[in-house]
């Protein structure tokens, strides 16, 4: 696999690849992550032009796309229920990880490409996500707690450093 910086005429992609991982996570059980439109296209522009946002293409297809976002995140400055394995140093928070439904390996491709980036990173999920939540695990993320984003919805939140 290989991974690029997204461009905006990937948008369309982006918004395909969004709608599998919405189906994927309502087949189960996760109804209110990603509700309506979001991610929308809106979104992805506003990555794509900080820089953020990339895809990962296999056998010339773009299977998956994320943000990695360096901190700091404000909805990462409070934590309930819990405390940050590390909360000095500077860390990458990413957001926005979808994939094709035939996509494999794709969790392992990108943290191996995010902690090229920093040693220290940040992953929040819906309570409702298990698929995540387990894919945190497997990948030696460390359940921290609970934080709130913006709008004021819970979202659990995970790090791992290295």
């Amino acid at each position: 696999m290989t991974i690029r910086h997204s461009i905006m005429d990937d948008i369309p992609t982006l918004l395909a690849i969004s709608e599998e991982a919405k189906g994927i996570m309502r087949r189960d059980g996760n109804m209110e992550q990603w509700g309506g439109d979001y991610p929308s296209a809106e979104v992805f522009e506003n990555d794509i032009r900080r820089g953020v946002s990339y895809v990962m293409e296999h056998n010339g297809e773009t299977v998956a796309t994320f943000a990695a976002i360096p901190g700091p995140d404000p909805t990462y400055a409070t934590i309930y229920n819990g405390q940050w394995i590390d909360d000095i140093k500077p860390y990458i928070v990413i957001h926005r990880i979808a994939s094709r439904t035939e996509s494999h390996g794709v969790m392992t491709e990108m943290l191996n490409f995010c902690f090229n980036m920093t040693d220290n990173i940040r992953i929040d999920t819906h309570r409702d996500n298990h698929i995540m939540q387990h894919l945190m695990e497997k990948h030696g993320f460390r359940y921290c707690g609970i934080i709130y984003l913006a709008n004021g919805d819970e979202r659990l939140a995970y790090q791992r450093t290295i």
